[in-house]
């Protein structure tokens, strides 16, 4: 689908009848020398991703890469937490804090107006027929946010809230420092064994709707199984937008993961 990544496989014209044919023609035609070359692919993703690093560290501020499939609850999540920021004035770590927030999607700006009218600045960034965010498009982003008036230097909090994807945003670092990926109840209890490299690399992983695990029969202990053989450093929250469960622990653990990233090897 984004054709750089790896997700976007191409097949030679003609179908597997003329490969064939292609392939016995060229082993007519005598010795072949075989010439490779090697690129890392995402080079380039690596050294923007480094560049906004030490941007976000001169600003001295925590930025957050939140993962999930479609529909998980991330937008939903980060209302809530941008509301009992609000509201929440005797809460420590939750009143006062300055964040902001970007927005992936392929289209539309919904889920940035939705959270502009929680109380969270938010800026969309559309990528189209993109199916992750990459470094590049955050640090653009950056520029325009600053430009609209929100400096990164009076943060102390980004949210990057990333195209809704298990598969390719695992490989793109856009230099966070903490990676939080969701797994709704609805989805699944296998869905961490199914998307592993995603989950792998996640520094937090949160089982949202939680307030919906009765209704649908979700197993936690089975989920938590396995996220721990694919992810076993990761720590596991239950979190309920709707509900507030679990919202003071994951506001706790945000306040001491720091701005410095993790090492996902």
């Amino acid at each position: 689908m984004c054709g750089s990544c790896g997700c976007q496989q191409r097949s030679l014209p003609g179908g597997a009848d003329a490969t064939a044919a292609r392939e016995a023609a060229m082993a007519e035609s005598g010795p072949r020398r075989q010439v490779v070359l090697e690129q890392r692919l995402l080079a380039r993703n690596d050294v923007q991703a480094a560049a906004n690093r030490e941007r976000f560290q001169r600003a001295g501020l925590q930025v957050i890469n939140l993962l999930s499939s479609p529909g998980s609850g991330k937008t939903a999540l980060l209302e809530a937490l941008a509301r009992r920021g609000a509201e929440a004035a005797d809460d420590p770590g939750a009143s006062g804090l300055r964040q902001a927030a970007l927005v992936g999607d392929l289209a539309t700006d919904h889920d940035a107006r939705r959270l502009r009218a929680a109380g969270l600045p938010a800026l969309q960034i559309n990528t189209g027929q993109g199916c992750h965010l990459e470094a590049a498009e955050v640090s653009r982003a950056l520029d325009r946010l600053e430009a609209e008036g929100t400096p990164l230097a009076g943060l102390e909090r980004l949210w990057i809230e990333n195209v809704g994807n298990l598969v390719c945003p695992a490989g793109f670092d856009l230099g966070e420092a903490l990676r939080v990926v969701l797994l709704a109840c609805s989805e699944g209890e296998d869905k961490p064994l199914k998307y592993a490299p995603m989950f792998h690399s996640a520094d937090l992983v949160l089982i949202s709707k939680i307030d919906l695990a009765e209704v649908v029969g979700f197993d936690e202990a089975a989920a938590r199984g396995a996220i721990a053989r694919v992810a076993p450093r990761a720590q596991v929250l239950p979190v309920s937008a709707r509900s507030g469960e679990g919202l003071a622990a994951l506001t706790q653990r945000l306040m001491g993961a720091g701005t410095t990233p993790a090492d996902r090897r």
